[in-house]
């Protein structure tokens, strides 16, 4: 695995940063207007995480089997929470059986029924990895999404014991249940017609105007309101500044750009100038070429990507993509800097398995309890998944360091390097993907893999880092647009979903003029 570290050092004053009014220069080209989230808002945010241990389940708490046969919760009140999630302390054991979950409506009197928590995480980080050897990882299910509650039982079933069973205890130490609030949702962004001064306090004297950074584009709104930020904290700074050459800084989206315009994002796709540290290189997972054979192109067509991007040719649409100050991300939780990888090569599509049960105003919620369940429960650094998409169509950034970048995620494990991960919220085994999400997916594959030089249609090599289909340092061939399940033995992305990635394939390279 080849990763580039990059620290989250800004080269503003990011603690006490405001930004100015901008105007277009003469001749410059104009953007649509982009919201802008108060740094306030964004911290203010809350969110918490519970832990309760889990304990051997007797009387009517428990279901038929052995006495020791169950671990879990006799039904209690607790605050408020919204997802849940069951982890345990050594990250490379297993927990063989059945977890079930039934939660209480805030305000409700009436109990939920009963509801599968995925045992397996199948998204995690490479073994080989900073992340994935460090010693705040932990054992976990995938994230449940219950809606707002305050009461909640749980019951852990051990799997039945046949001569295929491995040994050890079916129950890993440490067992425990997780209760994320993932908070309120940042609020609404302040907006001023263009042109107009911020309000200055009668008390205040005013202001000189702070600098412009050099990196942040000009904002001229095809509709003339334009949203302001006020002071970001230091994590919020780096990370918006991280997508400066997409969108201003402190923007809680970064708009659609037509298919005209979008090789201009190109220039958006390089780490940037923070200072960089290169962790250890593992000749055994870093050797692939990077060189896509797609059907119709030469190995040398292909290896000449770079021409295709640097003409604007085959780089999709640019979706318009609500950034983590958009769905109200914590940047105190996670770790500081950002870790990059060579390049984008494929694209992993998931669902989260968290379930179907939300709407599509709760999509951020989801998502910071998500983010919540990841970093603090599961002890990654971050947000596994590059993006999420939800059933609106709606897409949102992910783990933080740049769409535009090709930032090392955790969500194929063998195969987190030269890639991203594409998670679609909810559960897809035998309930149908909405189409809106599907082109959803097509359309940020189209512009993301295009800034690349990849064919949504073709194929390329990827190193495996060690998993449970390939061994490390095996050279494997995956289709350009993959699911989760062709790097890795698991159900994820769902039956249904998975079936939708043919349509996905080619709505994308249509979008990129194939």
């Amino acid at each position: 695995m080849r990763g580039t570290f990059v620290t989250s050092a800004v080269t503003v004053c990011a603690a006490a940063l405001t930004l100015p009014l901008l105007t277009t220069p003469t001749g410059a080209a104009t953007a649509p207007a982009v919201r802008i989230a108060p740094a306030a808002d964004m911290r203010g945010v809350p969110g918490s995480t519970r832990s309760l241990p889990l304990v051997p389940l007797t009387g009517s708490d428990r279901a038929l089997g052995g006495p020791s046969a169950e671990r879990g919760l006799p039904p209690q009140e607790v605050e408020p929470f919204s997802l849940v999630g069951i982890v345990w302390d050594n990250a490379a054991a297993e927990l063989r059986g059945q977890a079930q979950v039934r939660t209480r409506a805030v305000g409700a009197r009436q109990w939920s029924e009963w509801q599968e928590v995925q045992i397996h995480d199948d998204d995690r980080p490479d073994l080989d990895s900073a992340e994935g050897s460090s010693g705040r990882r932990r054992g976990a299910t995938a994230p449940l999404w219950v809606g707002a509650s305050d009461a909640v039982q749980v019951r852990v079933r051990a799997e039945t014991v046949t001569d295929r069973t491995p040994e050890g205890p079916a129950f890993p130490v440490g067992l425990r249940l997780e209760l994320v609030d993932p908070g309120k949702d940042p609020a609404p962004e302040p907006v001023r017609p263009q042109g107009q001064a911020p309000a200055v306090p009668a008390s205040a004297p005013a202001a000189a105007p702070a600098p412009v950074p050099a990196a942040v584009p000009a904002r001229v709104a095809e509709d003339p309101a334009v949203a302001v930020p006020q002071a970001l904290g230091d994590e919020e700074a780096a990370t918006s500044a991280t997508n400066t050459l997409l969108a201003p800084l402190g923007a809680t989206e970064i708009p659609a750009r037509e298919k005209a315009d979008s090789g201009a994002d190109v220039a958006a796709t390089g780490p940037g100038d923070a200072p960089v540290q290169s962790p250890p290189q593992d000749p055994a997972t870093d050797g692939a070429a990077d060189v896509d054979t797609t059907d119709g192109d030469t190995a040398e067509e292909a290896d000449q990507g770079s021409r295709y991007v640097e003409g604007g040719g085959y780089i999709g649409p640019r979706p318009r993509i609500v950034t983590r100050a958009g769905w109200g991300a914590d940047e105190s939780i996670r770790e500081r800097g950002f870790v990059y990888t060579k390049t984008v090569r494929a694209a992993f599509v998931h669902h989260t398995a968290s379930g179907n049960k939300y709407t599509c105003s709760q999509s951020a919620s989801v998502i910071r309890g998500i983010y919540r369940y990841h970093v603090q429960s599961s002890g990654w650094r971050d947000m596994g998944y590059n993006f999420l998409v939800d059933k609106c169509g709606t897409i949102y950034e992910g783990r933080s360091g740049g769409v535009a970048k090709a930032v090392m995620g955790a969500h194929t494990l063998g195969f987190n390097s030269n890639s991203m991960g594409i998670a679609v919220l909810g559960t897809f085994g035998s309930s149908t993907p909405p189409t809106a999400a599907v082109d959803a997916v097509a359309k940020l594959t189209a512009w993301k893999l295009g800034l690349f030089g990849r064919n949504p249609l073709g194929s390329t090599s990827l190193v495996s880092a060690g998993g449970n289909l390939f061994k490390k340092g095996t050279k494997v061939r995956l289709k350009v647009i993959s699911g989760h399940r062709d790097g890795y033995a698991t159900e994820c992305p769902g039956d249904l979903l998975y079936k939708k990635l043919g349509k996905a394939r080619s709505t994308a390279a249509r979008l990129q003029g194939r």
